[in-house]
């Protein structure tokens, strides 16, 4: 099957056909990749970009994967944890800069637990018409089902591998089939499920994003996330290679060709080795923008990777500059929360 028709099949694209589009290497082959990303981005979602506002509320994380800024072994780092209130006035100061998605992140910190996450959910729904995203770890099934019914519309948790021995090496031999059980179950509990993994990580081949790939849409996942890994300052990788510009493109170009309804961020990680990242990654099939409201001093200092992107300046300065960067670009924000296409919800 040639380029030209292979770009134009129906969406399902077997394992060697993801291969081969991945590892395109001619650079009007690679445009016109990104080309019908583009058109079938607009085909689902028209030229709209969706912004979610993201509150790192804790750097604290007990977990110990081996690529991460934040895992436990980084006695260095300064750790933080905002106050209830001042999580609450930053979903206020989401809410007046005109989003209607709140993202509530943090690394696998206990301290939230299920009861102090339930009033953040309850009070920021009772407070502002938004839509909560979690991204909070591998908790436990009963945590979820809580946070579901406290109000709560999704859930990103990124599978980082589906090679279950990359998983292994990544997270200190902990099973791919227990992330993929969690990630199963918020989907069938309801939430809108966001999954994905990181271009570039050590030792990841090609064939391991084309399998990144084709799990993200086994799960059917509402959202699929591909940034560059970066490495992070006292980590074991922190000597390591970053993930190139151009794959991780192809990736989410790809992954729009597979899963065309699903939403795609263009990540702060691929903005933060590129200049024109979020541009980039835009007109190769994304669709979403996740601005960093967290406040100082606390933003300096959630540190997955180095040399992250926009962390000096004030949220408000940031969530302008990324709004003038999408119009420059020739796309129109969306002032909507931005549900799943799947759930046909239109609000």
């Amino acid at each position: 099957m040639e380029l030209g028709e292979l770009l134009h099949k129906e969406r399902d694209y077997s394992r060697d056909e993801i291969i081969y589009l991945l590892n395109l290497k001619d650079t009007r082959d690679i445009h016109k990749l990104y080309s019908r990303a583009q058109e079938i981005t607009n085909e689902y979602f028209g030229n709209m970009v969706y912004l979610r506002g993201v509150i790192e509320f804790s750097n604290y994380c007990s977990e110990h994967c081996m690529y991460c800024g934040l895992r436990e072994e980084n006695l260095i780092l300064p750790r933080y944890r905002m106050t209830a209130e001042e999580i609450l006035q930053t979903s206020k100061n989401i809410y007046n800069s005109g989003i209607r998605t709140i993202v509530l992140q943090s690394g696998q910190d206990s301290f939230f637990d299920t009861d102090l996450v339930s009033y953040l959910i309850y009070s920021i729904k009772r407070q502002f018409d938004v839509a909560i995203t979690l991204s909070l770890g591998q908790r436990n099934f009963e945590e979820y089902k809580t946070w579901k019914i406290a109000g709560a519309d999704r859930y990103l948790l990124k599978h980082e591998s589906a090679n279950p021995k990359l998983y292994a090496t990544y997270h200190r031999k902990a099973k791919l089939d227990d992330r993929i059980q969690h990630l199963k179950y918020l989907k069938r509990i309801g939430f809108q499920l966001g999954s994905g993994n990181m271009v570039g990580l050590p030792l990841q081949t090609v064939e391991d994003i084309a399998d990144d790939i084709l799990l993200c849409r086994e799960l059917d996942v509402d959202m699929a996330a591909f940034g560059p890994f970066i490495p992070a300052n006292n980590t074991p990788y922190q000597n390591k290679k970053a993930g190139s510009t151009e794959l991780t493109l192809k990736t989410i170009a790809v992954t729009r060709l597979v899963m065309r309804s699903s939403h795609i961020p263009s990540t702060t990680s691929l903005d933060s080795i590129d200049t024109f990242g979020r541009e980039k990654g835009l007109a190769a099939g994304a669709n979403v923008i996740m601005p960093n409201f967290t406040p100082h001093p606390y933003r300096e200092k959630y540190l997955v990777y180095k040399n992250k992107r926009g962390i000096k300046f004030e949220p408000s300065e940031a969530h302008l500059a990324i709004k003038n960067r999408i119009e420059a670009a020739g796309k129109k924000v969306a002032y909507s929360k931005g549900h799943s296409l799947k759930m046909r919800v239109t609000a």
